[in-house]
């Protein structure tokens, strides 16, 4: 194996029968993934077991560390998820390496129709400082970010009290005004949940919460890059305005993503369909809306340099160094980071799927 460095990326030149060439970048890291391949953070009866499964589908997809993400539910039931997860880490070192948090999304989620998205409208409440606390206490301190609309009165001093705690505060799912936003800012929110979604579906040409956020410079935003939430346009225009280094994508993937195509019953978003691109859609025979997310993370880099022309340097900076900042930072090559390695094919002028054909996690070769 011949080994050059160009642009920032690790080109890998490999001779076997003939000549076949692949990259080398740091491991993806997503910090949204509500399920993968039939693993399901979001059920009714989540096992340290699916958490474990759920570890090496991502690794099987080149992400070395990514967020567990808990939607909107009932108090008991996000409680006794945390524990789960808590426990998983504590019994499954793999899950401890590649899962340093957890991110909880929602329940204080704006509750109308379009930016309540598929959380589950009887579950919506007001941020509660206690109710957080009590996350905390039944996870070992696992919940490292909250997503929230910062609509409601209580939001600043919610982002304050979380923040104190160490806690990043992103906002998202909301139709908020101006001045709620730049509140939550305020306090300390520094991140905007997929960008561009969680909201309605028609908006004011000049006054809504997407333009708000793309113009707040202390906000950085992730999007999903999966060719399906975001048109190739907008994911263009949002990455000018938001600027590369303040933007990162994720996958938000469900439980679906990486299942054949078909109907399924999901606990986000119920009867839906999966499409062989990879749009999870409602079963209503439309397509016309979402049911959340189905494909991978290197499927987003394809995106962003397919759709939205950029390098495939600057595509991989957003799915390893950006979103690595807000993991202890994680995601680049240099001397003394962790060996978190992906290598993988891909070509932007050919239509096949970028494809995983080997990882490393500190070093040791897990796919």
């Amino acid at each position: 194996m011949v080994v050059e460095l160009r642009d920032g990326l690790v080109y890998a030149q490999r001779f076997e029968a003939h000549q076949q060439t692949g990259w080398l970048s740091a491991g993806l890291i997503d910090l949204q993934v509500n399920g993968f391949a039939g693993h399901d953070l979001n059920g009714p009866t989540l096992t340290v077991e699916t958490v474990h499964q759920l570890a090496l589908a991502m690794l099987r997809c080149g992400v070395t560390t990514f967020l567990p993400t808990l939607i909107t539910a009932s108090e008991a039931q996000l409680t006794q998820a945390l524990a789960v997860i808590a426990q998983a880490r504590r019994e499954v070192p793999l899950v401890a390496r590649m899962a340093p948090y957890v991110h909880v999304e929602g329940p204080a989620v704006a509750p109308e129709d379009g930016p309540r998205g598929a959380h589950p409208a009887a579950h919506v409440r007001p941020p509660s400082i206690e109710e957080f606390h009590r996350w905390q206490a039944a996870s070992d301190g696992v919940v490292g970010m909250v997503t929230l609309s910062p609509h409601w009165p209580e939001t600043p001093e919610y982002v304050a009290a979380l923040v104190a705690a160490g806690v990043h505060v992103a906002l998202g799912h909301t139709d908020a005004s101006t001045q709620q936003i730049k509140a939550a800012v305020d306090a300390g929110a520094r991140l905007s949940t997929h960008l561009g979604n969680g909201s309605h579906a028609r908006i004011n040409r000049q006054r809504n919460p997407i333009w708000t956020q793309l113009a707040e410079d202390r906000l950085c935003a992730s999007f999903i890059a999966d060719g399906h939430h975001l048109g190739s346009d907008a994911l263009k225009v949002m990455l000018r305005a938001k600027g590369l280094e303040r933007a990162l994508i994720v996958s938000d993937a469900t439980a679906i993503g990486g299942m054949p195509p078909g109907r399924y019953n999901a606990s986000i978003g119920g009867p839906v369909h999966l499409s062989p691109e990879g749009r999870l859609s409602p079963n209503d025979g439309t397509g016309e809306y979402l049911a959340g997310a189905a494909l991978p993370m290197l499927a987003g880099v394809a995106t962003l340099v397919r759709q939205a022309g950029l390098s495939l340097k600057d595509a991989l900076m957003l799915a390893t160094v950006n979103p690595g900042r807000w993991v202890g930072g994680r995601g680049s090559l240099a001397v003394g980071q962790p060996a978190d390695l992906v290598r993988f094919e891909f070509d932007p002028a050919d239509s096949a799927a970028a494809r995983v054909t080997g990882v490393w996690l500190g070093g040791r070769p897990m796919v």
